[in-house]
C-alpha cells in the first residue's frame, strides 16, 4: 500500500521520514519552489531543518501524481483544510483519508473528519492525532499516536501500515473523541503559555491543565465523545506534551501573549482559531467554558492577561 502526504509542512514531513522505513511515500507540497529546493538538498529546510528525505520519499507539487497512491494522509493547517477538500474532492471521492490535523474550522465550526465527510461524501474518513512533535517523529524517537476510524476493520489495516518499531498505534471507533481531544488541547495550552509568560508559576499551570481538561471532557462528552478517550492518548496525552514544552507553537504563543512579547504571524497556531470556534460552539450549546472564553477573548485582543487571571480566579467556590 503506496502512502501520499499531502502538505510538506513539519509534521507531514515528519510523517513521510518516519512511514519511509515501511516503503515508498510520496510527499506533496503545494509550491514549486519549496518541491524544488527539497529535491535538490534532500531536506525541507523551511520546515524541519536538519532532517534528510530518505531515497523512499518523492516529492511532487503534482496533486495527482500524489492521489494515485494507495493511502492518503492530509498534513494540511486546520484553516487550510476546507478549501483544499473542496478544490480537491473529485480526486479524493472514494478513497481513505487520514486527517492529521487537529483544530476547528473558524469558518463552519466543523473538525477535519466532518470536513472530509461534508466535502468527498464517497471516502472513509479516518484520523491521525495523540502527543508528538515533528521533530521527535523525525528523529525515530519513540511516539504513540491514536489512530481514529468508525470502521474497525479499516482502523486495523490502517494500524497495520502505519505503525513502525518506533511508532505506535492505538485504534479506537471514537472519531469524535479524538477529533475533539486534539483541538481542544491547543486551546489548553495556549492559557498554559500565558500562564508562564506571565510569571504565575508551575502550581498555577498545573492548576490550568486540570481545570483545562475538564472542560475539554464537558464540551467533548456533550457532543458524544467517549470520557476515556478523552482520557486517553488524543486528550490527556496531547494536553501533557503541548502544555509543557517549549516544542509546542500553542505554548510558545500563549508564553509570548503573558509576557507581552511578539509572536511570529507566520507560524501557524492552530488554537488560537480553536479557541473562538470552540467559545461559539459552546454559547450555542449552553456549555460554559470559562478557560475557553478567555483564551478566544485574549487572542482578540479584548481583555488583558491580568484581566483574564481576575475573572478565572473571582468565579465562585464550588465542588470539583
Amino acid at each position: 500500500m503506496s502512502i501520499g502526504v499531502l502538505g510538506a509542512g513539519a509534521f507531514g514531513t515528519a510523517l513521510a521520514v518516519a512511514l519511509a522505513r515501511n516503503g515508498a511515500v510520496t510527499l506533496w507540497a503545494r509550491d514549486d519552489g519549496h518541491v524544488a529546493q527539497m529535491r535538490a538538498t534532500r531536506c525541507n529546510a523551511r520546515r524541519l531543518a536538519g532532517v534528510t528525505l530518505p531515497e523512499s520519499v518523492s516529492v511532487t507539487a503534482e496533486i495527482d501524481a500524489a492521489a494515485a497512491s494507495d493511502l492518503l494522509l492530509l498534513a494540511l493547517p486546520m484553516q487550510q483544510m476546507a478549501g483544499f477538500l473542496a478544490a480537491h474532492s473529485t480526486i479524493l471521492s472514494g478513497r481513505i483519508l487520514v486527517a492529521c490535523s487537529k483544530g476547528i474550522d473558524l469558518a463552519s465550526g466543523l473538525g477535519p473528519v466532518a470536513l472530509i465527510a461534508r466535502a468527498c461524501p464517497g471516502a472513509t474518513p479516518a484520523l491521525l492525532t495523540g502527543p508528538s512533535f515533528a521533530a521527535d517523529i523525525a528523529r525515530s524517537l519513540p511516539t504513540a499516536l491514536t489512530l481514529a476510524c468508525a470502521n474497525d476493520e479499516i482502523g486495523e489495516a490502517l494500524q497495520a501500515r502505519l505503525s513502525t518499531s518506533v511508532l505506535r498505534l492505538y485504534r479506537t471507533t471514537d472519531l469524535t473523541g479524538a477529533e475533539l481531544g486534539g483541538a481542544l488541547k491547543n486551546v489548553v495550552a495556549i492559557a498554559a503559555g500565558v500562564v508562564i509568560g506571565a510569571g504565575l508559576g508551575d502550581s498555577a499551570r498545573a492548576a490550568l491543565m486540570t481545570r483545562g481538561f475538564a472542560e475539554m471532557s464537558r464540551f467533548a462528552t456533550a457532543l458524544g465523545a467517549r470520557p476515556e478517550t478523552l482520557a486517553g492518548l488524543s486528550g490527556l496525552g496531547d494536553l501533557v506534551l503541548t502544555c509543557t514544552s517549549t516544542q509546542s507553537r500553542n505554548f510558545r504563543f500563549g508564553y509570548a501573549l503573558g509576557a507581552g512579547e511578539s509572536f511570529d504571524a507566520n507560524t501557524t497556531v492552530e488554537g488560537a482559531a480553536t479557541a473562538k470556534a470552540v467559545s461559539v460552539l459552546a454559547k450555542k450549546s449552553k456549555i460554559h467554558l470559562p478557560i475557553a472564553d478567555m483564551v478566544a477573548a485574549l487572542v482578540d485582543r479584548k481583555i488583558t492577561v491580568a484581566e483574564a487571571a481576575r475573572a478565572l480566579l473571582s468565579r465562585p467556590l464550588k465542588q470539583e
